[in-house]
């Protein structure tokens, strides 16, 4: 890497720390890794730390390895590990070499865990959960020893090899660690290294029933891959003296270049959340139809929605690294989605709200065929094919019997408007239903107006979109709003007492026959409405608002 390039990489405090380390020669390659635990499907908050880590490895001409915490098989299931592995894909990153399981190191943490006892750093308890709580005491007083700690070394071996060998009931004692019942932090009060579980694990099926806890596998996954710069969030910082101690005192792995950890701020999001416990709740009590419902801030639910990788990246670049937690406006997220696809998606019309507009000086049984612009401002897009006749639909939102003030710029009795791409009309009068609301309008058309104004100088501001009646293809149109009324849903204990129940609203219209291949999660901006795409877990033409034209939340 080029000098100038290090100084513009220089923009967060984990650049500066690569950069020092780089600079003083502590190390001459960058690796980092991203180690989700497969417990459930990855979401926007993953999306920020999956482009930090790869991100930092490209900047770097370094790797990143994507390494499963596989720890806990009572959670965990293969199909988290494939959704995790095309999510990381589908953000447009690849991880150096081969998918890595902290399973495929059991055995070395095994050794590791036998090394701690033999240096009389860990010991079998047999204390309950509830009278671990007990002697571990409080953020005010100190713990107690467990009446375990002083097992004698040989002891202590025997009963973590019976403990392998099945000859323990799950729950009935742990292996811990003897760091330190007194210290200020809770995180260092003899942690539990090992637990028993009876489960069969996806990669490892029945080979183990005692499986590592996190803060003992991560730091030593991280050692064995030579990762420089393990990268984490701020729940973890305290943690970081487990991962510092139990490197310290293993001699294969207490070596100048071991991994070190830096924490950043988690990502908490506007009107969501990022628990994946929380997330799973939703899935489980049914507030959402799955993990992918495009209500959800999974990236598979965001994926479905219309989001892009690149928007995603995006997002991740303008709310940047830092060690402050913090809420981020979900408008933030809402404006790289725009930005992106203003550029890049195709223009098409859709009524989502359809009533018939009947042009009663348009000739009977004609249909015209126009080419419009399949993006109005990139002509390399090329052009498209919509219809014209004297019946078409447009959406109810855009007549009133009454223009309600000057500045309407809408249909109405006696006032005109552009149809989008083709001619002008004005309203004359209209039908309604046994219910009263507005059915059929009726007008007539300037037949001189096709792309262009009024010969004689009339002023005519307004323009709606429309879909010729004979050729259109009825569509379903998924419309989603905030999935929580609270900005900030975290707060209660209770989601349910915060959900939006107008988070998705269905509606039934009608659509170009352009669209009648439109491919799955393809976008589309259906014009003055906002930006879709075609719902990839529905048959039939089914489509997902992805996000509107402009915010009109906060107005």
């Amino acid at each position: 890497m080029k000098s100038q390039d290090k100084e513009d990489l220089s923009t967060n405090f984990i650049r500066n720390v690569i950069n020092k380390d780089i600079s003083a020669g502590k190390h001459t390659s960058i690796k980092t890794r991203f180690p989700p635990e497969p417990n459930g499907y990855l979401h926007i908050g993953h999306a920020k730390s999956i482009c930090l880590n790869f991100g930092t490895a490209i900047d770097y001409d370094g790797s990143c390895n994507l390494r499963f915490d596989d720890t806990n098989p009572a959670k965990e299931d293969i199909e988290y590990v494939n959704s995790i592995k095309k999510d990381v894909e589908w953000l447009g990153f690849s991880w150096g070499g081969e998918v890595k399981f902290s399973s495929s190191y059991f055995d070395i943490f095994y050794k590791c865990a036998e090394e701690l006892i033999s240096k009389g750093l860990a010991y079998v308890c047999f204390l309950s959960s509830d009278e671990t709580r007990t002697y571990r005491g409080t953020l005010k007083e100190s713990g107690k020893n467990s009446p375990y700690r002083e097992t004698s070394i040989k002891e202590n071996l025997v009963l973590f090899r019976k403990m392998k060998a099945r000859g323990f009931k799950e729950g009935e004692c742990v292996l811990r660690a003897k760091i330190d019942m007194s210290s200020s932090f809770m995180c260092m009060r003899d942690p539990t290294l090992y637990r028993i579980q009876f489960k069969a694990h996806h990669q490892t099926n029945d080979d183990w029933c005692i499986y590592p806890m996190y803060d003992f596998a991560h730091c030593l996954g991280d050692a064995i891959e030579g990762i420089t710069h393990s990268i984490c969030t701020l729940e973890f910082q305290d943690n970081r003296r487990i991962y510092d101690w139990t490197l310290e005192n293993l001699d294969n792995f207490n070596t100048i270049n071991r991994p070190h950890q830096y924490e950043f701020s988690r990502l908490n999001l506007e009107y969501t959340t990022t628990s994946k416990r929380k997330l799973k709740l939703l899935v489980d009590e049914n507030h959402v139809n799955s993990w992918n419902d495009p209500r959800m801030p999974t990236i598979s639910g965001l994926r479905r929605r219309g989001y892009t990788p690149a928007s995603i990246r995006d997002f991740s670049a303008r709310i940047g690294v830092s060690k402050v937690n913090s809420l981020t406006d979900i408008s933030i997220l809402e404006s790289s989605i725009r930005d992106d696809l203003n550029n890049s998606a195709p223009r098409s019309m859709a009524v989502i709200r359809p009533i018939k507009l009947v042009i009663e000086n348009y000739p009977k049984g004609e249909i015209e065929s126009l080419k419009v612009p399949v993006h109005s401002q990139n002509e390399e897009m090329g052009t498209r094919e919509i219809f014209f006749s004297r019946e078409i639909y447009i959406d109810k939102n855009d007549f009133n019997e009454l223009a309600p003030n000057n500045k309407y710029k809408r249909l109405a009795i006696n006032k005109e408007v552009r149809l989008r791409n083709s001619y002008v009309v004005k309203a004359t009068h209209f039908d309604n239903d046994k219910d009263g609301n507005v059915e059929i309008v009726y007008c007539t058309y300037d037949s001189e107006t096709l792309g262009k104004n009024p010969s004689d100088g009339r002023k005519v501001k307004g323009v709606i979109h429309f879909v010729e009646s004979s050729r259109a293809l009825s569509a379903e149109f998924r419309i989603y709003d905030r999935l929580f009324l609270e900005s900030n849903p975290t707060n209660f204990d209770d989601l349910s007492s915060s959900i939006n129940p107008n988070s998705l609203e269905i509606k039934n219209g009608f659509i170009e026959p352009s669209l009648s291949n439109a491919k799955a999660e393809e976008a589309y901006q259906f014009e003055r409405e906002g930006y879709f795409c075609r719902d990839s877990e529905s048959e039939g033409l089914v489509f997902n608002k992805t996000v509107g034209l402009k915010d009109t939340w906060s107005q």
